[in-house]
């Protein structure tokens, strides 16, 4: 059901596909490009009131001349500032029109990635990708793209004032070309090995983290932190080797540069004391010719930010075509009536091994199902197929006989509730918490689910109530309070299915008794509750049991008879054999 189904039909516009959104910036880079034609017309200003001085002012002793091609001059770079202003405002215009329509669309990447095949591996990387790739577009790298098809006009106008300036403004673009392409050869791989280094570094930081209790008791801070320090350090050499690459290309550029216009007016001098160009020309020409490789030097100088962008782009374009967009399936009536799984065989996402393999059973409306076994017997990863963040490799889940695929995400969500063994909770309020952070959430829904999970007392006694805001992750309630809370928040809506993943891990007595009412409640308003028993307890208010061991079902059936053949004989002790925490 997770990546195939497709965007909501009440927000589309947040949901342009790929190419939609490339299609989408089309107007604002017809524009840019109209914007560029005028400003390199303009260019010409600098170059033309130099000749016009040298050739007619001069000679002529003229100050109304002067002062008329003064004002010209004057107006045409009013102008062309005026341009390069809103030149400047669409192109950051179009960078954040490129982040509005894709940032949600890769938030519900990266929320789908840690449930695919090798998708967890990538972590936040599609959000540093499109970051990176709004940094060039909203900086002055995509100028020198824009700028670069008029090289050739500038070169003709160097032409027209001789063939030799010509000539020679053609041999430093060639030499500026051949550094470009220096720059492209010998940045490629430095480029690909940062962006490698800098996802690992922040991906273990990250999970120091969230274990920051676990490595301060254990005092393994010193060795994560030399983890830490050795994948910064290939991090920053990759950086250092690509910027090394692009400064040196770019500061031997900026020399070359110099160096062809003191050339060019070496070259204009020589062919005004042979009488074949005008003194106009020596300035003028120098001028052309810098104008006509500006650009080249202005991508060489971004070169770096622009290999960066370009890296970028690609992982998001193949991200995008190995997860499309697809349109919501047909509305379904919620189920009422039967939950089944039919020959299921399922692998987990970033794993090959077979975890459940050929489960078939069925409830109806009312049923209440304990599953049971050892440690890593595939309680867990049943759970997840159940609700839909794992996939099966063969076979299917089915509510009222539509497999979960006919469902989408969100319709989905509606009809299930589900309480993983490692609880989190959001930053934001209680409410918000429990109601999933619908935007329009029934209060007397909070507060049921609230009753039913036993925790609203415990929040009516908060300072705020049900308005007290959480941290990341709910830091400031105890590992029992999150669970009663995340509970609430399974119950909240009175989903047909409910999946409760070793749900009594963190309860002390009140809580077991609170979760035992919880699960009748579910079966007595016709609902279907799943419990992955880790203690005896949490079968109390069951009515059926699947034993599993090995990722398969050792038995099936009511709760008395199943256990009868599970549990130990008499006198040995009352721990069942096959209760555990397994995955």
């Amino acid at each position: 059901m997770i990546g195939t189904t497709g965007s909501q039909k009440s927000r589309p516009q947040q949901h342009q596909g790929f190419i939609a959104t490339v299609s989408a910036c089309r107007g604002a880079l017809l524009g840019l490009f109209s914007f560029s034609a005028l400003i390199n017309i303009l260019y010409l200003t600098s170059s033309f009131y130099m000749l016009q001085v040298y050739d007619r002012v001069i000679p002529s002793r003229s100050v109304p001349t002067l002062i008329a091609l003064s004002l010209l001059a004057a107006a045409l770079y009013s102008g062309q500032a005026a341009l390069e202003y809103f030149r400047g405002r669409v192109l950051l215009h179009m960078a954040r029109s490129f982040d509005e329509r894709l940032s949600p669309r890769i938030f519900e990447l990266i929320m789908l990635l840690p449930m695919t095949p090798r998708g967890a591996a990538l972590g936040q990387q599609p959000l540093r990708d499109l970051d990176t790739v709004r940094g060039f577009l909203a900086g002055g790298g995509p100028l020198g793209l824009f700028d670069l098809p008029w090289m050739p006009f500038y070169l003709a106008i160097c032409f027209l004032f001789h063939p030799w300036i010509g000539v020679a403004a053609i041999g430093g673009a060639i030499m500026l070309v051949t550094l470009t392409v220096c720059a492209e050869v010998f940045t490629r791989k430095p480029i690909a090995e940062a962006t490698q280094h800098g996802a690992a570094r922040v991906s273990l930081m990250e999970t120091g983290r969230r274990n920051a209790e676990v490595v301060a008791a254990l005092g393994m801070g010193e060795r994560i932190a030399r983890d830490w320090e050795l994948t910064n350090r290939k991090h920053l050499d990759a950086q250092e080797r690509a910027s090394g690459v692009s400064g040196g290309l770019s500061a031997f550029s900026k020399a070359a540069r110099a160096a062809l216009q003191s050339g060019i007016l070496g070259l204009g001098a020589y062919l005004v004391m042979h009488g074949e160009a005008s003194s106009g020309v020596i300035i003028a020409s120098s001028i052309m010719t810098s104008r006509a490789l500006a650009p080249i030097e202005l991508l060489l100088a971004h070169w770096k930010s622009f290999g960066a962008a370009r890296q970028s782009w690609k992982r998001l374009s193949d991200l995008f075509a190995a997860f499309p967009e697809t349109a919501d399936p047909l509305p379904l009536e919620p189920p009422r009536q039967t939950l089944s799984v039919e020959g299921l065989v399922l692998t987990p996402p970033n794993v090959a091994k077979v975890v459940i393999a050929n489960l078939s059973f069925e409830l109806k409306a009312g049923n209440a199902l304990g599953v049971i076994g050892p440690s890593a017997c595939g309680k867990s990863s049943l759970a997840r197929a159940l609700v839909g963040v794992w996939r099966p490799q063969r076979g299917s889940v089915r509510l009222d006989g539509a497999s979960l695929s006919q469902w989408s995400q969100e319709s989905l969500g509606r009809n299930i509730g589900y309480l993983p063994q490692d609880v989190e909770l959001f930053p934001g309020t209680i409410a918000r918490n429990i109601a999933r952070f619908d935007p329009n959430p029934s209060a007397e829904a909070v507060i049921r689910a609230a009753q039913q999970a036993g925790v609203h007392d415990m929040i009516v006694h908060l300072p705020e109530g049900y308005d007290t805001r959480l941290g990341d992750g709910g830091v400031s309630l105890s590992g029992g309070q999150r669970q009663r809370i995340a509970l609430a928040r399974a119950l909240y809506g009175d989903p047909f299915l409910v999946v409760l993943d070793e749900p009594n891990s963190s309860l002390d007595v009140d809580g077991e008794q609170a979760l035992t009412k919880a699960i009748l409640n579910v079966r007595e308003r016709g609902g279907v509750a799943i419990v992955m028993a880790h203690r005896p307890s949490a079968l109390a208010t069951v009515d059926l049991v699947l034993a599993m061991a090995n990722g398969e079902a050792k038995a099936f059936g009511p709760r008395d008879e199943v256990l009868r053949k599970v549990l130990r004989p008499v006198g040995q002790p009352s721990v069942p054999v096959v209760l555990g925490t397994g995955t």
